[in-house]
């Protein structure tokens, strides 16, 4: 038995999670790791091909279907988005960040793409979760974890038009709201569907043949269950394989919505670490490549949301590494964790792929232990 197999199975022996799939490829040589079950009851073991809930580990996927419509002329970054998001056309922020929802001004110039892109559209969640307005943004930036209860975009949309923004454009790194964002302006600008879009145009050239907003019943056999941590350490079960995923819901999330499996990641992550290239397609340029997987933050912005980034920086889609503060946090290393227990990274610089799945939900922003010990593993190794 490898390392990684022992620092996994303490975890499932502990109870912290039924079973886990990690996968740690440094170009053709690719080491993939099982251990426990897909389910608490052990009905199945953890295979290679299980399927999960990937949650925020979308992101960095919709934010190159945004890319490529950049790059086809249909988006440009400097671009105003309310010629494709109208209902944002005229947004309100408030006038200082603990200011209540009342007390607003204009925004002082429009919501771009690349704002979007870069999460700095003046929604999202900062680190303070108390403030007026972020509290007035979680009816409608529900948990994403269970999108059978959102409405559809259109609706959801202009739910959001009424929520003030925190922030002017540009001006704060919000987490969250900017990639739903995304994913609508791709069905826009495209007339396409955000799931036929990916499935078109991502998943298919790249041979993602189990990414997608829903598992059917052929799959789910493969797809494991879900687990929130209860104030005691148990496992609590959030969501079975014939539950949230058994059909595609009403919204779309580009933020968090789709099911995958560790190979599927890799397919996409090697397109990354292949400056646009993958499975013999061209999916963006090198250029593209480069500014998804570039911090876009000042300092200022990155330290003003500990709680997410922990000193980070982001990219589009994902968290960019500027500084070695842990020993995983190689300058460069792109990717993000998802908040049904996964994470996915790329480091360039090494052309290393690291790719965790499991059942049990973060209890919150911070990544957990079992991350943090399978990091340690993928930096030390």
């Amino acid at each position: 038995m490898s390392d990684l197999h022992d620092i996994l199975h303490q975890h499932v022996d502990r109870g912290t999670a039924p079973g886990a799939v990690a996968l740690v490829a440094r170009g053709d040589d690719v080491e993939v790791v099982t251990v426990g079950s897909l389910d608490t009851e052990g009905s199945a073991p953890m295979a290679r091909d299980s399927i999960f809930r990937i949650a925020s580990i979308t992101k960095p996927i919709t934010a190159a279907a945004v890319l490529m419509l950049v790059e086809e002329g249909l988006l440009g970054l400097d671009s105003p988005v309310q010629e494709w998001l109208p209902e944002l056309a005229k947004p309100s922020v408030v006038r200082t960040p603990s200011s209540p929802v009342e007390d607003v001004v204009p925004a002082v110039r429009p919501i771009t793409v690349e704002d979007v892109l870069s999460s700095r559209t003046g929604w999202g969640f900062p680190a303070d979760f108390t403030l007026p307005a972020v509290q007035s943004l979680f009816p409608v930036q529900r948990d994403g974890r269970f999108l059978q209860d959102w409405p559809d975009p259109d609706t959801w949309l202009g739910l959001l038009a009424q929520v003030p923004m925190l922030y002017q454009p540009g001006e704060a790194w919000l987490y969250g709201t900017s990639s739903d964002l995304q994913g609508i302006l791709v069905a826009r600008a495209s007339g396409r569907s955000l799931p036929d879009f990916l499935a078109e145009r991502i998943f298919e050239p790249l041979g993602m043949k189990d990414t997608a907003f829903e598992v059917p019943a052929s799959k789910q056999n493969r797809f494991t269950s879900a687990y929130n941590t209860a104030p005691d350490g148990t496992l609590e079960r959030a969501d079975t394989p014939d539950g949230e995923f058994s059909r595609v819901p009403r919204f779309h999330s580009g933020g968090g919505g789709l099911a995958s499996t560790a190979d599927d990641w890799l397919a996409f992550a090697r397109m990354l670490l292949n400056a646009g290239e993958g499975s013999g397609h061209r999916l963006l340029t090198p250029t593209s490549v480069s500014r998804m997987t570039t911090n876009h933050l000042t300092a200022e912005q990155r330290d003003r949301v500990p709680l997410f980034l922990e000193g980070q920086g982001w990219g589009y889609g994902g968290q960019v590494d500027v500084t070695p503060s842990d020993p995983w946090n190689v300058p460069g290393r792109y990717g993000w964790v998802g908040g049904t227990g996964t994470a996915a990274h790329i480091v360039p610089p090494t052309g290393t792929v690291s790719v965790l799945l499991t059942q049990a939900a973060m209890q919150n922003p911070t990544p957990t232990q079992l991350m943090r010990d399978f990091w340690r593993h993928v930096a030390g190794s």
